[in-house]
C-alpha cells in the first residue's frame, strides 16, 4: 500500500513526528497530532510490536483498537538497543521536530539516546517523556499505567456507589487524559522554540493530568481537611443529577449545575413548590435533599418514555440526555452534523468507522488519511528518505537492527 501524504493535509502539515512510545497515552498524544496533520513515524521493536496492536477485540484476526490509535502513522522497526537501530533512531531524531517515548526513565541514555545525543544532532527537537510518575522522585521507575494513575489521583476513591467499593474506568481514562496534555505540552514547547530556537524536554507523569482534572480535592483537603465521598451518579455539588429509568426501559442523565436550569426541572416535573423552599436557591443545598429531589424528576421520568422525557426536557429549555451505547451514537442525527464519526476504507476491514478528530478548525481541519498500518510497513520508505541506501537497509535488517 501506498500511503498518500498531502502536504496541504491539516494544521500541523510539514511538523515531524518520531512516535517511539506504546500503551497509550505517548501514542495517542502523536495520534492527536497525526489528525491534525503531522507526519508521524511510528518506531516498533522488530519482534515486539506496540502490545496495543493485541489489546481489545479483533475482527477476522485485525485488532480494530490499533486501526484507531495507529491512524495517521508510517510504521517503521528499530532495535534502539542495537548500535544500528540507534543510528536509525539518531536520524530520525535529525530530522524531526518532536520524539514522544515513554521507556523507563533511564533507558534511552542507556542506549546513547538521551536528549544531550539527540539535541546535540538537532538542537530544535522537543522530547516528549510521558511515564507513568514522571523523570524524578522515588516512583520513577515503576511501571506506569492508566490505571494506577486513576488509583492515585483520587478518581477511583470519589467513583462508584457510596456502599461500594473504588471504581476504575472501563476504557483508558488516566492515559487520555495524559495524552492531551503531552499535545498540548509539545505545542507550548514547539511555540517556544520559535522565540528560542531551541528545543527542550516536556516531562508528562500520567498520574498528574487526571489529577488536575478532578477538581478541588486537593484544596478542600487543605482548608477543611475533608475529601469528596463516593457518591454513584449523585453530585455533591448541585441535585438534581442523577440517571433515571423510563418508562420504555430506557435511562436518561439529568444535570441541573445551572440555578435556572433546575427551577425549569422542577416545575417540569411538577413540584414547582421546591423553588420556594429555602435550600433550593443554593446548589450545594440542593444537593443536601437530593432524595426529595431524586423521587420528585425520577418518578416523573418513570411514566414517560425515553423521546417523552428529552422532548418535554427540550421544551422546557432543560438539560437532559439519553444514555447511548455505541449504536445510538453512530445513528445520532448531532453527530452526524459534527462529523463526529467518520468512515474511512481500510485494507483488511473495507468500509471502518471510527471517531473523528475531536474538534473542528474553520481552516486546516484534521483529517483521518490512513488507519492504522501493519507492524513495520513503512521502514524501507521512510529509511530511504532519510538517505539510507538500499544495501544499508539489508544489512540492518539482517543484523536484526530493523
Amino acid at each position: 500500500m501506498t500511503v498518500s501524504r498531502d502536504p496541504a493535509a491539516g494544521a500541523l502539515a510539514g511538523l515531524r513526528v518520531v512516535d517511539a512510545s506504546t500503551l497509550f497515552a505517548g501514542p495517542l498524544a502523536a495520534m492527536h497530532l497525526g489528525d491534525m496533520g503531522a507526519d508521524v513515524v511510528k518506531v516498533e521493536h522488530p519482534s515486539k510490536p506496540d502490545p496495543s496492536r493485541t489489546h481489545g477485540v479483533a475482527k477476522d484476526g485485525v485488532n480494530l483498537w490499533w486501526k484507531t490509535l495507529g491512524r495517521n502513522k508510517r510504521t517503521i522497526t528499530a532495535n534502539l538497543g542495537h548500535p544500528g537501530g540507534r543510528e536509525v533512531f539518531l536520524a530520525l531524531a535529525a530530522e524531526a521536530d518532536v520524539v514522544i517515548e515513554n521507556f523507563r526513565p533511564g533507558t534511552l541514555e542507556r542506549w546513547g539516546l538521551g536528549y544531550d545525543e539527540l539535541s546535540a544532532g538537532n538542537p530544535r527537537l522537543v522530547l516528549a517523556r510521558v511515564t507513568g510518575f514522571g523523570q524524578i522522585g522515588p516512583y520513577r521507575s515503576r511501571p506506569g499505567f492508566g490505571t494506577l494513575a486513576e488509583a492515585m489521583s483520587g478518581f477511583a476513591a470519589m467513583t462508584g456507589e457510596p456502599d461500594g467499593p473504588p471504581t476504575l474506568p472501563p476504557f483508558v481514562l488516566a492515559d487520555s487524559i495524559a495524552s492531551l496534555a503531552t499535545a498540548y505540552a509539545i505545542m507550548v514547547a514547539l511555540t517556544a522554540r520559535e522565540r528560542t530556537g531551541r528545543g527542550q524536554v516536556v516531562d508528562t507523569a500520567i498520574v498528574e493530568p487526571i489529577l488536575a482534572m478532578l477538581g478541588p480535592q486537593i484544596t478542600r483537603w487543605d482548608q477543611l481537611h475533608t475529601v469528596q465521598p463516593r457518591t454513584g451518579n449523585r453530585s455533591t455539588n448541585n441535585a438534581p443529577r442523577n440517571t433515571y429509568r423510563t418508562q420504555d426501559g430506557q435511562w436518561v442523565a439529568v444535570s441541573t449545575s445551572a440555578q435556572s436550569i433546575a427551577e425549569r426541572v422542577v416545575r417540569l416535573v411538577g413540584r414547582p413548590d421546591l423553588v420556594d423552599e429555602p435550600w433550593f436557591a443554593s446548589a450545594a443545598d440542593r444537593a443536601q435533599h437530593a432524595d426529595e429531589l431524586d423521587e420528585a424528576v425520577g418518578s416523573w421520568i418513570a411514566q414517560r418514555t425515553s423521546a417523552e422525557v428529552v422532548t418535554a426536557f427540550e421544551e422546557a429549555q432543560a438539560a437532559v440526555a439519553p444514555i447511548y451505547d455505541a449504536s445510538d451514537i453512530v445513528a445520532d442525527p448531532q453527530f452526524q452534523a459534527l462529523g463526529t464519526i467518520h468512515e474511512i476504507e481500510d485494507p483488511e476491514l473495507g468500509p471502518t468507522r471510527m471517531q473523528s478528530p475531536f474538534f473542528r478548525l474553520s481552516d486546516n481541519d484534521g483529517v483521518i488519511r490512513f488507519t492504522g498500518r501493519p507492524h513495520g510497513a513503512d521502514t524501507e520508505a521512510v529509511l530511504g528518505e532519510l538517505g539510507f541506501p538500499p544495501e544499508r537497509v539489508a544489512e540492518l535488517r539482517a543484523q536484526g537492527a530493523i
